[in-house]
């Protein structure tokens, strides 16, 4: 699906239009609209304009110092990076069995991780637009307005992010950027004080959880016209599934079905996931655009994260959740479950799915044993896959003899989403702004449909090979008195 410009007017004849920085998401990025003297729109792209290269700099670090260093790519996140990279390791030390108490802390840490960045993505950054209005006042539209307006609302959103960091925090040993995955186990169980800490509030977040599941279907129920057409386009997906095709976050082969919902790879081994999506580079952005190899570069886009994973999973294996599954995908026809801001729906669907597995996990009496940790023999290559908050997460590393990293590569969830968040801006222009007058709240459907897809920017930046670099050098009164440029092919081109 090509983003070039869809007339023959030359980009300097055009009016650009820039929203820059995207708000109310993680990370730093842009949009760029071109418009004519009729405010028609002939191109729209999404910008990734900040750099990480982490896959670069933890080349030649000891290979257990990883889990806690891949943390550093986010501070909303971590969890996720350091579970992926640990299960990479588990494979480079040949572990293909965590015991009992090692997997379910896992799972535990996890499904906390899920929970509290659902709770913050939905309640802090997206409900002032679904509560107040697409193009509502600024000055109320945020979450400081939904406190005044909201204030219940808030609180359990509040609470609910609070309750998901105290779980990471007694499996984790910190709120953020903890250690307690480690390669081939944990190095901490849960005290029976913290379990029993952790119990007094499990019910109230499963039933908080439910709520907010019920408030997204009435939002759904009241704007049912916009909501579904907003954005709306047909894509591919992805998402890790079980070995019975039901939904798990943790572990689990890849399933994959194109925009017609034919199978293109069911309980694939994602230790092979090369052998089914390649990485495509583009001059205007840092971030990379993954493709199904089966579809090639233009046609083989697609998406993950909680629409993709709810709408492609046979169930979900906690009651509450799997019936709230299937009233979404019986809504309106159907119709929410290809929606771009059916996202939200299934994102709390995903939310009350953790915290149920919170609630059963609390019961079980492994979380609290001793045996933490499994041996294997030795393996030169791991590939760690998880399903983060927003979406598939790839950690592949090669270890030398030297228990070094050799070579690294991430693929993120934000990563995989690009070309489908590049094409929900571009429809949303199409809807909203041409033609139009450009104004703040017309912008905003634009920075809607990014936040949809709860984009982590900061994680999707990293580098194989030579990426597009701009650099200027100014002089102490700001005057810019040298400036070059490297495109993606590596070739460095010096500006007048």
């Amino acid at each position: 699906m090509s983003f070039e410009l869809e007339t023959a007017k030359s980009p300097e004849t055009l009016r650009r239009v820039a929203i820059d920085p995207v708000s109310r998401v993680e990370g730093h990025g842009k949009v760029t609209i071109l418009l004519d003297a009729d405010n028609k729109v002939h191109q729209v792209r999404l910008h990734i304009v900040e750099f990480r290269g982490f896959e670069k700099f933890i080349q030649g670090r000891p290979y257990w110092e990883v889990p806690v260093m891949v943390q550093r790519l986010c501070g909303i996140c971590p969890v996720s990076h350091h579970l992926a990279a640990s299960k990479a390791l588990d494979m480079i030390l040949g572990v293909r069995q965590l015991t009992p108490t090692a997997e379910k802390v896992r799972r535990l840490m996890h499904a906390g991780q899920i929970l509290q960045s659902h709770a913050l993505h939905f309640f802090h950054l997206s409900s002032p637009d679904l509560l107040f209005g697409f193009g509502s006042d600024v000055a109320a539209r945020n979450i400081v307005g939904v406190v005044a307006a909201h204030p219940e609302i808030a609180k359990k959103g509040v609470l609910l992010r609070k309750y998901g960091q105290e779980v990471i925090r007694m499996t984790a040993g910190k709120r953020v950027h903890g250690t307690g995955s480690v390669p081939g186990g944990v190095n901490k169980s849960l005290s029976a004080d913290e379990r029993a800490e952790l119990l007094k509030d499990a019910y109230q977040m499963v039933a908080w959880s439910r709520d907010a599941v019920a408030l997204i279907r009435g939002l759904f129920e009241q704007n049912l016209a916009e909501y579904n057409a907003f954005g709306r386009f047909r894509s591919a997906g992805m998402c890790l599934v079980r070995a019975d095709g039901a939904m798990d976050l943790y572990h689990g082969g890849l399933r994959a079905k194109d925009i017609d919902g034919k199978t293109l790879f069911d309980h694939f081994d994602y230790g092979r996931y090369w052998d089914v999506i390649a990485e495509d580079v583009k001059p205007w952005s840092y971030m990379k655009f993954p493709f199904f190899k089966a579809l090639g570069a233009d046609d083989g886009s697609y998406r993950v994260g909680p629409l993709s994973r709810v709408t492609l999973c046979a169930n979900i294996p906690t009651p509450l959740a799997d019936k709230a599954r299937e009233e979404f995908l019986a809504f309106d026809g159907g119709s929410a479950a290809g929606a771009t801001l059916g996202y939200h729906w299934a994102r709390m669907i995903e939310m009350l799915h953790a915290a149920e597995t919170i609630k059963d996990l609390l019961h079980d009496d492994d979380i609290t044993g001793s045996d933490l940790m499994a041996g294997g023999e030795r393996q030169e290559r791991g590939v760690g896959v998880i399903e983060a908050p927003r979406g598939t997460l790839i950690h592949h590393y090669r270890v030398d003899g030297n228990d070094q990293v050799i070579r690294a590569n991430l693929i993120v969830s934000t990563t995989h989403n690009n070309q489908a968040m590049n094409t929900a801006v571009r429809e949303v222009a199409k809807q909203y702004l041409d033609g139009r007058e450009v104004t703040e709240g017309l912008l905003n459907h634009i920075e809607i449909a990014i936040r949809a897809f709860d984009p982590c920017l900061s994680c999707a930046t990293h580098a194989l090979g030579q990426m597009p670099l701009e650099v200027a050098i100014v002089d102490a009164g700001g005057t810019v008195i040298d400036s070059a440029t490297r495109d993606q092919r590596g070739l460095t081109h010096h500006i007048p």
